[in-house]
């Protein structure tokens, strides 16, 4: 985990590398999938969550991804724990919408927006993503569950199933062949008993 000081001169220091950062820098280590803490210099207080906030918001790759300037404002009106409610509710969303069928999914949604949870236009916008994305989510799922198996047999040193079909192909060939050299050999004793 990189540890990451913030002056009150707004520099960033990196005690893991032992050098100075900018907000470029740490984007990209955190882009990169490295684990990091920003504390105050003085307090020691953790700013991860506003300096990571800050990076979000002059992204300028993640633009057409931003949320929708309605539901930033009722972020803020309704307080802190909005977002981490519109969070759970959303991945909650996305968890359910593989095992749902899509009138389930639609009956979800139509009671988020009656009970004025989320906005109409929201509701839409939530439907045709998960709709959009739920095949592709599927064959990347079994495409990974299928690849952390294989990894896994692999390690444990067992066979998968391509290694087993193709054994299999082998030992039924071995056989084949075993039982015609057999076939052979016995029609080989006929004739030398017969001379």
């Amino acid at each position: 985990m990189h540890m990451i000081k913030k002056y009150a001169n707004r520099k960033l220091y990196d005690t893991t590398e032992k050098r100075y950062i900018t907000m470029d820098d740490l984007a990209a280590l955190i882009k990169s999938g490295q684990e990091v803490q920003i504390v105050d210099n003085e307090t020691d207080e953790d700013l991860t969550a506003q300096v990571v906030s800050q990076l979000l918001a002059r992204d300028k790759s993640a633009g057409d991804k931003a949320l929708p300037s309605s539901v930033l404002m009722q972020m803020l009106r309704k307080g802190r724990g909005t977002l981490f409610g519109y969070g759970k509710k959303y991945v909650n969303l996305w968890q359910n919408a593989l095992l749902m069928s899509r009138e389930e999914l639609d009956r979800l949604i139509n009671s988020l927006v009656k009970e004025k949870e989320i906005s109409e236009t929201e509701g839409n916008t939530i439907k045709h993503e998960i709709a959009g994305y739920t095949n592709g989510l599927r064959h990347w799922m079994k495409e990974n569950i299928d690849q952390r198996v294989n990894e896994v047999l692999e390690r444990m040193n067992l066979a998968s199933k391509d290694q087993v079909t193709e054994l299999t192909k082998k030992v039924d060939s071995l056989c084949g062949k075993v039982q015609d050299l057999e076939t052979s050999l016995a029609a080989r004793d006929r004739k030398s008993k017969k001379s």
